[in-house]
């Protein structure tokens, strides 16, 4: 869903000869789109074949996501988005949101029909177009609950905004990725935000200093496979004298449902797991735009069976912040490292450009 796009107007009038009306119509339709480029070096290290590791290079330069962004109103309470997404892995375009949005007494009271973000933890509903930093979704911590595409899945959904609390439960489809006598897996989140209030569903990593937050999340998923829950955190303050802090922190918990792993034995490996992200944005602009320095820890357990498989993942960022969102670069540091090494320790120096319209 696009949230910075432009208004497009269409208005069509048909003259019948038969009757002395003219009659009318006008649909308001936005459209807009991303996408998001980087060139990266990376170092990693694979199996030598003799119970060892060796380590091996490679540069890439990689078009990782391209979106386009339409949505409208069919009246006053009903509206829709159709968003769409470029596969990089396979060279194709799928739908990610098509929905239906029916919402009453001034947006505290929304139905959603479809395919979009189910309740789930704050990474999943920011998606890597709203994230604070580069290199979403590399910790095995956060988005492992199960999705049909890009985070989303196919059902319906009633969410609420009350005042400063925010609640949303719903049923989806996930055939193929729950087992058991059903594929119908239940969601729902409950959001408090303690100082300024986030309207809307789908959310953000960060707001820039546009708000004073302190948010907390909670989110569960069932299905016959398991269980998944999580608890998300996000401080954010403009400071006296105009610099931004940031702090976002999570826990998750995949326990025969979603997670990081490969099903194993008619079910999906137990994993836990947090992570604990900081940043400052520097008061003063330098050219157009201002810098942001990050930094990013992550800590996952995965259990599969016999063997424990630990993930410490470190991230660094310096962003150039053009136009937030729209219009930021980011040069990236990326270490990810596994006890034991299995061979898929690897770290990544690269530089990304994120445009949005």
């Amino acid at each position: 869903m696009s949230r910075k796009t432009t208004l497009i107007t269409t208005a069509a009038g048909l003259g019948l000869l038969a009757l002395p009306v003219t009659q009318a119509f006008a649909v308001d339709v936005t459209v807009g789109g991303g996408m998001r480029a980087s060139f990266s070096s990376t170092d990693f290290d694979v199996d030598d074949g003799d119970g060892g590791t060796d380590s091996e290079s490679f540069s890439d330069f990689a078009l990782n996501s391209a979106r386009l962004y339409i949505s409208g109103k069919a009246t006053d309470n009903i509206s829709f988005m159709f968003n769409t997404e470029y596969n990089q892995s396979n060279e194709t375009v799928r739908v990610i949101d098509a929905a239906a949005q029916f919402s009453f007494s001034g947006g505290t009271h929304n139905v959603w029909v479809g395919r979009f973000l189910p309740p789930s933890d704050r990474a999943n509903l920011y998606g890597p177009y709203y994230a604070s930093n580069w290199g979403v979704y590399q910790d095995g911590v956060q988005d492992g609950y199960p999705f049909e595409t890009e985070g989303r899945d196919d059902g319906i959904m009633y969410w609420g905004q009350y005042d400063k609390v925010k609640f949303s439960v719903g049923a989806f489809d996930v055939a193929g990725l729950t087992t058991g006598d059903s594929d119908v897996l239940l969601a729902t989140r409950v959001q408090m935000d303690f100082w300024d209030k986030e309207d809307g569903y789908y959310l953000n990593g960060t707001y820039y200093g546009d708000k004073d937050l302190l948010a907390v999340g909670v989110a569960a998923q069932t299905a016959d496979a398991g269980d998944a829950y999580s608890v998300d955190f996000l401080l954010e303050k403009k400071l006296g004298n105009s610099g931004v802090l940031t702090i976002e922190s999570e826990y998750a918990m995949y326990d025969g449902l979603g997670g990081y792993g490969t099903p194993v034995g008619g079910g999906y490996e137990k994993q836990d797991g947090f992570y604990v992200l900081g940043a400052y944005l520097f008061p003063g602009a330098a050219g157009p735009g201002k810098f942001q320095i990050l930094g990013k820890y992550g800590q996952a357990k995965f259990d599969f069976g016999p063997i424990d498989l630990d993930q410490d993942t470190i991230e660094v960022d310096l962003n150039y912040l053009i136009k937030q969102f729209n219009a930021r670069i980011s040069l990236y540091y990326l270490d990810k490292s596994f006890d034991p090494n299995v061979g898929g320790d690897s770290t990544t120096i690269g530089i990304g450009l994120q445009i949005q319209m």
